[in-house]
Order: C-alpha cells, then sequence, then structure tokens
C-alpha cells in the first residue's frame, strides 16, 4: 500500500484536468507540497501563469501552499505587486510605463505596501473562483467557498464564505481542532496515511490519535 507517486504531474491517467500543483510551478517564490491539485478542464498544468497573479521576483513575497490541498477551477491568489502607492494624489502607476515617467520613483514604496507572504496549510479546499488576497494565511483543515475573496486570516478548520469572505463556522470543537492540529496526519508517511484512510475520512480524532502513537 504506497498511494500515488507525488512527482506525477497528472494524477489521473490519461486526463490532464488536474495537476499535482508541485509538479507544474517554476517560480522560485512559490511551492506547494505533496499531493496539493489543482483542478480546471482547460489547461490545468499553466497553474502558475493562470492563478497566481502579479508575483513579481523582485517584490520578494512568497505563495506557500500545504500538503493534501485541494483547489478548484479559477482560484486565483493576487501576491503584493497587484497594489499600487495611494499615499500621493493618484494611485496611477506611471513608472511601469517607462518612458521618462520612472524618473523620480521612490523604490522604497515597494516593500513598505507589500503586506508579506500567502501561505495556505495543509488539507485546505478552496471552492471555484475563489480570490485569496495578499498576505492572507489560510490554516489547517480550512475551507474556502466558491466566488469568496480572502482578504483576512482564516483560522484552522473554519469554513469563510462571501465577498469580503466571513467566518460562518467551525468545523469541530475546540478541544477536536486542537487535536487534529497535533496529530498532522498530513505529515505522516505517505503508507501509514494509505494504511489509515477509513481513520482519515472519519469523524473520530481519537481513532487517528491512537494511530498516530
Amino acid at each position: 500500500m504506497h498511494g500515488l507517486d507525488p512527482q506525477t504531474r497528472f494524477p489521473f491517467s490519461g486526463a490532464q484536468h488536474t495537476v499535482f500543483i508541485k509538479n507544474v510551478i517554476s517560480g522560485r517564490n512559490i511551492e506547494a507540497g505533496d499531493y496539493s491539485y489543482y483542478n480546471d478542464p482547460f489547461e490545468a498544468e499553466r497553474f502558475q501563469e493562470k492563478c497566481v497573479r502579479y508575483h513579481f521576483d523582485f517584490l520578494g513575497d512568497r505563495l506557500v501552499i500545504g500538503k493534501f490541498c485541494a483547489l478548484a477551477t479559477g482560484v486565483e491568489f493576487i501576491m503584493n505587486g497587484a497594489n499600487h502607492a495611494f499615499d500621493g494624489l493618484s494611485t496611477y502607476p506611471f513608472h511601469i510605463f517607462q518612458e521618462g515617467w520612472e524618473t523620480g520613483y521612490d523604490t522604497s514604496i515597494f516593500p513598505k505596501q507589500s503586506r508579506g507572504d500567502t501561505i495556505i496549510g495543509n488539507d485546505v479546499w478552496i471552492g471555484a473562483g475563489a480570490t485569496i488576497m495578499p498576505g492572507v494565511r489560510i490554516s489547517d483543515g480550512a475551507i474556502i467557498g466558491a466566488k469568496a475573496v480572502v482578504a483576512r486570516d482564516v483560522p484552522p478548520y473554519c469554513v469563510a464564505v462571501g465577498n469580503p469572505a466571513m467566518i460562518v463556522r467551525q468545523r469541530f470543537s475546540d478541544d477536536i481542532v486542537s487535536q487534529m492540529l497535533e496529530i498532522a496526519w498530513w505529515n505522516w508517511p505517505i503508507d501509514k496515511i494509505t494504511e489509515n484512510l477509513s481513520a482519515i475520512r472519519g469523524a473520530d480524532p481519537a481513532e487517528l490519535r491512537k494511530i498516530g502513537r
């Protein structure tokens, strides 16, 4: 019992609608954990180009996606390069067009307007067409509803929906959430995960805790 090979590009044999993200990204400031996938009927392998927007190396912000995440079609990560300076009277980005308009532009504005890295935890499900804004942290076990616009951090095992995204509920009690974060089944060896899928898919954290010892 060993499960899928995490180095597989297209995990469904003969189909290209789903990719393991780690195997189709090339940006030095993007990383994804094993088995996290993106589903898209049209060129899923272009995840980085289609879904990671305004991500410029010189800004240094990172997109980090954990293990066993499920990303639906049209998910967008808006990175810090989308931000315009708004301390002055105009927000128009004259400097990007060059031809003399870049003269006198203060590049120290870039780090000042950055909101930091965008971090997606493990076992996170992000629905179709959801937009994740710069610097957001979505923690382990969270669910993001379709078309949601997430501009604030989402705690572990919470469900966030809407625009702007709001927390509508926590999936489990505080005690169970704490247990799940301690167990962290996504860090188990894949043979152990494969052998214990019934418990992982189940609803009794005590079973997982026994296995995890």
